[in-house]
Parts: structure tokens; sequence; C-alpha cells
């Protein structure tokens, strides 16, 4: 599921900000598929380059595996190798060998509609080796490049936060930062770790988000995944980051009624991406240091105030019950503990009832309008329920009413 959210991050932002963003390193690319709608459907097309984008390779064979067959099919003048017919969802993975260097792309499902383009980018031997990865590391810095993303996604209760960051080392050989990479995760934030294809030198504790030195040179992949508990349908996202941020570039999933807003968006758009509708926002560059914030409009929450309310109904019958003195102390231990009994019992009939309308609902037994009716009714009733066993459980002998 991540590594298709991280296709999908690319492929969503790059059409909105091919003109602005620059082209990186052509070998950063090499086996990444992209989605595009000027192939026919179910087609992948493979270009076989040297070095850069000018030096196409012609002639020359490229093996595509799908699923356990294996089809070649030789370059043309503009090195590009293309497959029709490709089974959608069906494993797929484009092979070149070049001048003894073996080139694999990643691996993909077939596109189901429209087609998937990707590069195989082999080393230019004519030039001397770009950098000296085993060299003892210098102190330098390092940016947060324009190919990097921020995915947010509305969920039940919550909004999950994705970090897609490419940092690059421009240096040739590895780098020390002058001050340590590590940033804070926003306010609220649960459940952080670190994703599928992060960098190992990138490490989560909490909230805090650290990258161990030295940097290689080219480019640190670092994927962090967490959610933001939600108690209301706007939710604030504050983000500093230790480095320069070439480009700002975030994706929101669109849920209902959803909305981006921010200072520092400059360009937003919808786009539509297997079946659903996200938010593509792009701005400017962002110092190390400067807080990027972005503001998520209609992300669906859960109406606590009737649990408030029972709450404080619940605090109010027991002062007014002291108050009044009315019964033995036996006497009120003993109506405790029946309404305790009988709550319980209320709370076990409405989970079930929630239990047997998913049910229903899975099945096609109920329409989504009433099912949401009929959910928010029972949600609100446990919500009582439990707000009144919760005061039950802090006032005094509550124990011994259980």
């Amino acid at each position: 599921m991540k590594r298709g959210l991280l296709l999908l991050a690319f492929a969503l932002v790059a059409a909105v900000a091919r003109a602005q963003f620059q082209m990186p390193d052509p070998k950063q690319m090499s086996g990444i598929p992209r989605p595009v709608t000027d192939l026919p459907d179910h087609a992948v097309s493979v270009r076989l380059i040297r070095g850069d984008l000018s030096n196409n390779i012609t002639n020359h064979a490229v093996e595509l595996k799908i699923g356990s067959k294996s089809i070649t099919v030789k370059t043309d003048e503009s090195g590009r190798a293309q497959f029709n017919d490709v089974p959608g969802g069906v494993s797929v993975k484009a092979i070149a060998d070049v001048d003894g260097e073996h080139l694999e792309s990643q691996e993909f499902p077939g596109p189901s509609r429209g087609g998937i383009r990707l590069m195989l980018v082999a080393t230019d031997k004519t030039k001397g080796p770009a950098t000296e990865p085993d060299a003892p590391a210098i102190s330098g810095a390092v940016v947060i490049t324009d190919q990097s993303r921020i995915v947010l996604q509305p969920a039940d209760e919550s909004l999950q936060v994705f970090y897609l960051l490419d940092v690059d080392n421009s240096a040739r050989v590895p780098v020390n930062p002058t001050t340590p990479f590590a940033f804070d995760l926003p306010a609220g934030t649960v459940g952080a770790g670190a994703m599928d294809g992060s960098s190992p030198l990138a490490s989560v504790k909490g909230t805090k988000v650290a990258v161990a030195g030295p940097f290689p040179p080219g480019h640190t992949f670092i994927q962090i995944a967490g959610e933001i508990p939600t108690e209301s349908g706007d939710v604030d996202v504050t983000q500093r980051f230790p480095a320069n941020v070439q480009g700002l570039a975030v994706i929101v999933k669109k849920v209902g009624a959803t909305t981006l807003v921010s200072p520092q968006i400059v360009n937003q758009r919808e786009m539509p991406a297997e079946g659903e509708t996200y938010i593509a926002g792009t701005g400017g560059a962002i110092a190390a240091g400067q807080p990027i914030a972005l503001t998520i409009g209609g992300v669906p929450h859960q109406n606590r105030a009737p649990r408030f309310i029972a709450l404080a109904l619940s605090a109010a019958i027991v002062v007014l019950g002291l108050w009044l003195g009315g019964g033995t102390p036996s006497d009120d231990k003993t109506e405790r503990a029946a309404e305790r009994r009988r709550l319980l019992a209320r709370k076990d009939k409405l989970l079930n009832e929630v239990v047997r309308l998913e049910h229903e609902r899975r099945i096609g037994r109920v329409d989504e309008k009433r099912y949401a009716a009929r959910r928010g009714e029972l949600v609100a009733s446990l919500e009582q329920v439990y707000g009144v066993l919760d005061g039950d459980d802090a006032a005094p002998d509550a124990g011994l009413a259980a």
C-alpha cells in the first residue's frame, strides 16, 4: 500500500509541477514507473539512455517480465522499446544489460487504463567517477529536493501524515551537516514510524525524526508515516525541516468537502487518480527552520459533545444525591450497582447493534444513507453510556459497585 502511495504521489504532483520543478538527475529516475495518458491502454514504454537524456541507446534489447513470461523488444531511434497489451494488474519489471551493467526497474502492476513510461539509465563510462562514497566525510550542507512530498489523508477520526523526503548531497564525498539532521513531527502525532523504502539512516522515536550522518553522495530517501487524532473538522499542521526545501509539494486525499489552505501554497488543483480525488498543491522554496503551515478542512471527526454532556449530568446527579442525603449509604451502593449493571447491559446491546449494522452494510442489506444515520445514533448512545460509566468509575466507592 505504501509503495503504491509513493508512486501515486510522484504521478500526481509531477503533472501539476512539471513546468515549475527542475528535472532531477536521470540516474535517480532510472526504473521508476510513471503513469501517463498519452499511450494506448495496457502499454509500457521503456526508454534506454546512457548518462543523460541526449544520449539514447538505439537498437538494443529490452526485456519486460510479465508475471512468469518475458517479452524482448529492441529500442527504436529515440531509444524507446514499447510493449503493448500488457495485462492489467500483473506484476511487471523492465530489464536491460548495457556494457556489462545490469539495469532493472521497480516492479509495478500492468496498467489497467492508460500506459506506463519509464527510463533505464546506464552509466556513461566515458566520464570519470561522479562520486567518492568511501572518502572521508566532510562538513557541508544537504537540501530537501523539490521531488519531496507531504501527503495527507483524512481517515476515521484522524489525519494520516506521510513525509516522502528526497535529501540531496551534491558533493562528491559523504557530508555531515553542520547541525544534526533531525526534526519534530507536528504536535499530536501518534504511531509514527519509518516506512518501507526509507533509508536505514533514518530513525523515529516518539515524534522525533533523526538521520544519522554522514549523508552519502547523491540522494537519501526518508519516508515517515504517522497520524494526528482529530476532534474537529479543521486540522492545523505545522512542520519545520532542518534543511532548505527547494520547492513545496503537498498532496491531500479529498474526502467529501476536504480543503487545503496554506499561505505557502501558490498553486493547487484537484486531480483524479485510481477512482479517488486528490488536491495537489505546490509552492516555492522554504528555508531551513521556517514553519510550513497547512490547514486541512473538512476532516471526518466524531462529535464528542454527547459524552461531555453525559459526564456533566453524571457529576451533577452524584452531587445532588450527596446534597439531598436521601437513603442510607448501603441503599446508595445497591442502587448504583443496579444502575451500573443496567448500563453495562445497554452498552453490550448497542455494541451488538453496531456489529450487526456493519455486517448488513458489508452484504449490501442497508444503503449508505441509512447506515450513516443509524451508526451516528448508535455512536451517540454509546458515548452517553460510556460517559455515565466513566463518571461512576470516578465516584466514591465506584469499585465496590463494580
